[in-house]
């Protein structure tokens, strides 16, 4: 068998295998598929009829590697028939029984079609070189997407390694092995209080893994994810990890809208256990646990606050450190809620810019007006709560009457006619003879039964209307 010889193909693949950091059967298989390349485009430029080369013409070709004698080969696999249409696709049974007299017509075999060393050309040489470093890139990325694709939502180390436009390009590790990934902070994902210096080390939550073969890194990090603050502190309180404690929901401004206005986070704990306090747990002794979060976070301001079932309790604590004197649920269905605070707490309740009470309602789910407790003026709003509620009851009885009058109407169209001959389905009594009918037939208003099968559902009357449970609460992606 003829071979294209390689000096130092041994050589040349450890060399790629060390540098990518790919294993050899990895640069090997994209070695073979570049060489195969290679060979369509040596077919190509000797054949005057190339054009009749569709993009499956070669695929009963392949390239068998010699590594030990440093070469390659090409296999062709044929279909033994009669009369040969296509030499390479097919071999006359004649002279494969030449060799084998065994043969027989519809069987296959593989033969070796290498060209000559001097034949495969420099066009050929160049093409195989192109497409041997997009099959490496490939590799690259799909060995990335093999290894990162499980740690989805989990912290990894980073360390700054360049910077491009905007974004930081970070080399983050998954722990399998020691090598090193590239990974893209954006801009909309870092935090202002970070120094993004080369070499600094980061704690980062990897939010996508891209698929694909666009250039550039394949992981996307983030340090301004919520998820960030929750793995964070699920690593520092081991309540969290042994979910004695859990987190209920989490609410964050990595960003705010003004410079004035530092990144804060907002986050509900809440537990099972009658002697566990979810709130001291996660702040730890004199404050150590909470810190180690906030030390990460270069100083971003954290409130860690009981969870309550109580609407009215939780939004109370969710505008912590302000003291509230009363809550008041003013509309349940709209989750609209009047928040009365003293006149000295006010600014404290809103907080610079708004950003205390924009947290409160975006970790509670409730909309959040904030009211001096001094100038309130109850009169007026209880006839706004009462004129809201009957508003709410007449609502709901025209909701449930409109129900009732649709069931009715899909009774009388399904039971008196049949869709497909518009006839009535009850004959009339003068049209029947007595002696046959039952008693219930001779009244032509009543029907069986049967009759009054009915697939539609029931309307539920005004009283099955009620207010949904508004306080399940669900942890932000």
């Amino acid at each position: 068998m003829s071979m294209v010889t390689l000096p130092g193909l041994q050589e040349m693949i450890d060399s790629i295998s060390r540098d990518r950091n790919l294993p050899k059967h990895a640069v090997q298989a994209a070695l073979r598929e570049a060489l195969l390349k290679g060979y369509e485009r040596y077919r190509r430029t000797h054949r005057a009829d190339a054009y009749n080369f569709d993009e499956e013409y070669f695929n009963n070709f392949d390239v068998e590697l010699d590594v030990d004698d440093e070469g390659f080969r090409v296999l062709a696999t044929k279909t033994i028939v009669e009369a040969v249409d296509n030499p390479d696709h097919q071999i006359g049974l004649e002279e494969v029984q030449e060799v084998a007299p065994e043969a027989q017509l519809g069987d296959t075999v593989v033969l070796d079609v290498t060209p000559e060393q001097g034949e495969f050309g420099r066009m050929a040489a160049i093409q195989t070189k192109q497409v041997l470093a997009q099959k490496l890139r490939d590799q690259q990325r799909k060995l990335v997407q093999e290894e990162f694709q499980e740690l989805e939502g989990t912290i990894l180390q980073a360390r700054v390694q360049r910077f491009e436009r905007q974004s930081v390009i970070m080399m983050v590790n998954s722990g399998y092995n020691q090598s090193e990934v590239e990974a893209e902070l954006l801009k909309r994902d870092q935090l202002p209080n970070d120094n993004y210096r080369a070499n600094a080390v980061f704690r980062v939550l990897l939010k996508r893994v891209s698929e694909g073969s666009h250039r550039g890194p394949q992981l996307l990090v983030s340090r301004a994810d919520a998820g960030l603050v929750v793995d964070l502190f699920a690593n520092e309180v081991p309540e969290i990890e042994d979910e004695i404690v859990r987190i209920v929901a989490v609410a964050r401004e990595a960003n705010p809208p003004s410079r004035s206005v530092g990144p804060r986070t907002k986050i509900a704990v809440d537990t099972q256990e009658r002697d566990v306090d979810p709130v001291g747990a996660c702040i730890g002794a004199r404050g150590s646990r909470i810190q180690a979060v906030v030390n990460e976070l270069r100083g971003e301001k954290i409130d860690v606050i009981r969870w309550s079932p109580d609407p009215a309790a939780y939004v109370a604590n969710a505008l912590s450190p302000a003291k509230v004197d009363e809550v008041r649920l003013v509309n349940p269905d709209e989750r609209q809620a009047h928040v009365l605070v003293p006149d000295d707490q006010l600014s404290l309740a809103i907080g610079k810019e708004g950003q205390n009470v924009r947290l409160a309602a975006r970790l509670t789910g409730w909309k959040i007006d904030i009211k001096d407790s001094a100038k309130y003026d109850y009169e007026s709003e209880n006839r706004k709560i009462a004129g809201l509620a009957e508003e709410r009851q007449l609502a709901q009885a025209a909701a449930a009457a409109e129900e009732e009058e649709e069931y009715d109407d899909d009774e009388y169209d399904d039971d008196e006619y049949d869709d497909d001959e518009e006839t009535p389905v009850v004959a009339a009594a003068d049209d029947l003879e007595s002696d046959e009918l039952e008693p219930n037939e001779l009244e032509p208003n009543k029907l069986k039964d049967e009759d009054l099968a009915d697939d539609s559902e029931p309307a539920a009357s005004a009283d099955g209307f009620g207010v949904e449970n508004s306080n399940a609460l669900q942890r932000p992606e």
